[in-house]
Order: structure tokens, then sequence, then C-alpha cells
């Protein structure tokens, strides 16, 4: 399949940050497969190759989140005929969609960049769940993404009951899609096309067992991932993406198939946060402290109009949780900061006791002449 690079995602503003590259004849490429060791590039044409993160990229990322991952379109070295294909640089992402590493990790995860639109797949039954829900809500709101649900499986629950699921989703933002479709009678997938236009990039997040596996076939028009047989018990499917990666699909566009996501940690902050929470802020406004936890604090609107009835129970509640999330992974990155400052610290003692790692260090910290962009090389 022959495909240009407007067809996998470029645009203007991906060749405006690329010029820099082109004289060290490098080209773009962008990755649709992590390999763990290397990676899937595909390149103007179609063309795929295995390319390798060379070690200046892998050092100067200060954390994870900053390596390349499945989306980004990354400036290749293609070498000469005994060298490996070498990623030297990552473009800067327009859209990214990531959590908290699950655990007490206070590390960010990539799980779609450059991605247009977040598909956030349930059902009206065991996955449904509404805090799970303004979490999704708030991570895409951060990733500046566009939001669309699928109130999945349709077939397996009472009309009445899938209408009054995207209801409450619906609810919770109301500038978000919300669509009820059933993969299996393939019901729905028309409303997923439309998003798929060639260039575009979309995404299928959600729980293992909701039917993202189905819908990915669908699209397909082929058997793409072998969809496991539904638990009579729990209502779920036997989970059967693996790992991340970009699907280009006949009709044009490109989907990321993700693997299920169990645990929906935030990466955010308090202005998204209150962003998507925007009925509890413009209550808060009738406080009588400015600086209410919105809990046991006299005065407080937002307690209140939970107790009248005014404002939901549940969602003050999610919303209370989200924000001592928030403020607890700011507090614990503050002090991994600080640890890291700390070391370096340390270390730069070290080197300054030695005359030639003093002299290695000026000449690492020399201003470059002519103003020209630093790469990264081997």
């Amino acid at each position: 399949m022959s495909l240009s690079l407007e067809e996998l995602g470029w645009n203007a503003d991906f060749e405006k940050a690329f010029k820099p590259f082109y004289k060290k004849h490098w080209i773009p490429g962008r990755l649709i497969r992590d390999n763990k060791i290397s990676y899937g590039a595909i390149l103007e044409g179609g063309e795929e190759w295995e390319v390798f993160m060379s070690g200046k990229v892998y050092h100067a990322a200060e954390a994870n989140a900053e390596l390349p991952a499945v989306g980004d379109w990354v400036a290749v070295d293609p070498g000469s005929d005994d060298d490996e294909p070498m990623i030297r640089a990552r473009l800067e992402r327009q859209t990214c969609f990531s959590r908290k590493v699950p655990g007490k990790s206070t590390e960010e995860q990539v799980i779609a960049a450059n991605v247009d639109t977040v598909f956030v797949v349930t059902d009206a039954g065991t996955d449904f769940n509404l805090r799970r829900m303004e979490r999704y809500f708030t991570l895409i709101a951060r990733s500046k993404a566009q939001p669309v649900v699928l109130v999945n499986r349709s077939d397996l629950y009472a009309e009445e009951e899938n209408e009054a699921a995207a209801r409450a989703i619906q609810k919770l933002n109301p500038h978000a899609d919300i669509h009820i479709t059933s993969a299996i009678h393939e019901n729905g997938v028309e409303i997923i096309r439309s998003h798929l236009k060639p260039g575009k990039t979309v995404t299928l997040v959600g729980s293992s067992g909701v039917g993202k596996s189905s819908i990915v076939n669908q699209l397909l028009g082929e058997e793409w991932q072998v969809t496991g047989e539904v638990n009579e018990v729990s209502g779920k499917g036997r989970h059967t993406t693996t790992a991340r990666e970009i699907v280009i699909l006949p009709e044009g566009g490109l989907l990321i198939d993700n693997p299920g996501i169990r645990e929906v940690h935030l990466w955010t902050d308090e202005q998204t946060l209150y962003e998507q929470f925007a009925d509890i802020e413009e209550i808060s406004r009738e406080c009588k402290f400015h600086d209410c936890k919105h809990g046991s604090d006299k005065g407080c609107a937002v307690r209140e109009a939970v107790d009248s009835g005014r404002l939901d129970w549940m969602r003050y509640q999610g919303y209370l949780r989200l924000d001592d999330e928030i403020h607890e992974l700011k507090s614990k990155r503050k002090k991994r900061q600080m640890t890291f400052e700390r070391r370096n610290k340390r270390e730069l003692r070290k080197i300054v006791r030695n005359p030639a790692d003093r002299e290695q260090m000026r000449k690492e910290l020399r201003p470059s002449s002519g103003g020209k962009v630093e790469e990264f090389e081997d």
C-alpha cells in the first residue's frame, strides 16, 4: 500500500519542525509498533523499517514518557549499508493521551501519541462505571483529543439499560459524542468510520472484554485480532490485544489498538480537572471562603448542594478523590525532583574536584556557534 506522509498524519506543523533534520539527510517516520528493543516505523510510500533508538535520544530523555512511543513522528537516520536505521530525534507531540503508571510510581505512561480522537469503549452492564468514565474524560481533556464513548455490546442488554447508560455518560460531559453500538451485529461501526479520514488517527481504550477487538476486526474487514469467548459469569470476553500498534485502515485513517486498561490513574493538572467538573466549580464560587476544601468547611456551598440534592453525592465524592489524587501526585513528583537535584549536586561536586572533568564540563556547557539547532546523534 503506497501512502503519503499526509495520509500517515503528517501536517504543516510537523513539516516546519522537521526542516533542520532534512539537512542531515534524515527522513521522517511514524512509529507504528514498539518491539521493546526496536520500533516499527512507517515511511513515505508505506515502507516499514525496523529502527533503533540512538543513545543520545535515550539519555536526553528526563523521563520514560519523553522517549519515543507508538504514534510519534521521529527523525530517522538511514545510515550506511552496514548500519541499522537510527532514531535521532522525536518531534514534539501535538496531542498525547497518557496516564500515570499503575502502582506507586510517579511516572507518566504514554498510551497514544498524536491521536485525534479517543474512543472509550464500555457497556451498560458489568463494565459500566461513571467514576472511571470521569477519569477517562479528564485524561482525554488534557490530551487535547476529541472524546467519543461507545456503549458497546448493546445486544446483551435491554434498550432501556443502554439508553440510561448513554444519558448518564452524556451528563458527565456534554461535549463528548456518545453512541450505543454492537460490534457483533455491526451496529454503529459507521459512526466510528466517520472519524477515520485519511491522515486522522484514533485510538480505542477501555477494559478488557468490552468488544474492542471485535470493532477492530470489523473496521479491517478481517480477523485482525482473535476475539475470546465471553465468560458467562463476568460477562467479559478474554482480552486479545497484547501490545500497542497502529493499524492502517483500508478506507483511510489510522487506529492505535491498545491492550485493555484495568486502572485509569490520573496524569493531569488541577485546571483540567476543574474544567471537567465545571458544575462543581460553578457552585464553589458561592462558598464563603475562596480556599474552601469542600469538606467540613463552614459556609461550603458545594456541601450544601449535596445535602439539598442539587449535586449528586457520588459525583461529589469522585471529584474529591480525583482532586486528592492530583495533589498527592504533585507532592510525590516534587519529592522525586528534590531527590534527583540532591543526587546531581553530589555528582557535580565530584566532577569539580577533578581538573580533567572540569575542563570537559566547560566544553559541554560552552554555547554552540551560529545558532544551529542541536540534534541527537550517537
